[in-house]
């Protein structure tokens, strides 16, 4: 009896003692010098809904890896050792087959499911690296997907063609401050409240920036502070945006506009009454791309009052996002 009860002791205290030894802090390095070679194996490493801050160090190398940071992994910074060589990569795109078996599994990527990584986590914090969908110019191909809330993207290079980037959910929201975000058409799109700072945003080819499908009762979709609008020799002819859902809003304030953006600044996706419904508007801003005069008649320029609402205090509530 007392062999049983002592073993059976041993096993709480072990289990407890597992408990309390959940890594905090987590390093990943290709060259296996690391906690861990993959990042998902180190996400995956994690206790879920931790009770303490998480923190990922990713060391300089290149992660093929299509990336799940899932709901119950919350309070997480990961932070990239340098922007431009650390980098997360995938290639899948809507309509490519999930399997090499295409006679036994016709099953398809979407373009909700063609992400390079996929954020579900709350307050979740991503810093100096790349992530990319290298598919190319084969249609929707995501490379970040974020469904999670109070989730901050910092310094990062989000690089792909249609549609880099979906900031999903409706109650979601996220801020992204001196990123680059690169892509050719409604590369920036989704339903979320996002606040994009002091970011370059670089279309690649003729088409539109934005697609932003915010819901009807939200008052805030995407506002764009003090970013810089350019564009590779392809570009010449960009919208601002247009409306995936009818009440779609985009507003940009203080930014630097190439020659590439388009006098008539934004589209109505062909359909006029989307022009009685949606709300895009502008503010103070420079650059040849700026110029007010030829903007479609059912789009706004802000008054001084106006453009004074669009803080990241009044944006986000009671979320105060880290700018460092």
């Amino acid at each position: 009896m007392r062999s049983l009860f002592t073993s059976f002791l041993l096993l709480i205290s072990s289990l407890v003692f597992a408990q309390q030894n959940y890594p905090s802090k987590l390093t990943v390095a290709t060259d296996g010098s690391g906690d861990y070679r993959t990042i998902q194996e180190a996400i995956n490493a994690f206790r879920a809904y931790s009770p303490v801050a998480l923190q990922l160090h990713i060391r300089n190398g290149v992660y093929k890896e299509k990336l799940i940071i899932p709901s119950w992994v919350t309070n997480l910074t990961i932070t990239g050792e340098n922007p431009d060589s650390t980098i997360i990569t995938y290639d899948d795109y809507s309509g490519k087959f999930k399997s090499k078996d295409t006679v036994a599994d016709k099953s398809k990527y979407s373009t909700f499911s063609s992400y390079t990584m996929w954020v579900q986590g709350n307050d979740i914090t991503i810093k100096n690296l790349t992530i990319r969908n290298t598919a190319g110019r084969v249609g929707q191909a995501v490379a970040l997907h974020v469904d999670g809330d109070r989730v901050t993207v910092n310094n990062c290079r989000l690089f792909g063609n249609q549609d880099t980037l979906l900031t999903a959910n409706d109650s979601s929201r996220q801020y992204y401050i001196g990123c680059i975000i690169e892509g050719t058409t409604d590369f920036i799109f989704g339903p979320a409240t996002v606040v994009f700072e002091n970011c370059i945003i670089r279309s690649l080819s003729n088409s539109y920036i934005t697609a932003a499908s915010t819901p009807a009762w939200k008052q805030f979709g995407y506002v764009f502070l003090n970013c810089k609008l350019t564009a590779n020799d392809e570009a010449k002819q960009v919208y601002l945006g247009r409306p995936w859902r009818a009440y779609a809003r985009t507003v940009f304030i203080g930014c630097e506009m190439g020659a590439h953006i388009r006098a008539e600044g934004w589209e109505n996706w062909r359909n006029p009454e989307n022009e009685k419904t949606a709300f895009y508007a502008e503010y103070k801003n420079s650059g040849p791309g700026a110029l007010t005069a030829g903007r479609v008649a059912w789009s706004h320029q802000l008054t001084k009052k106006q453009a004074a609402a669009y803080t990241t205090g009044r944006i986000f509530g009671d979320w105060k996002p880290s700018k460092n």
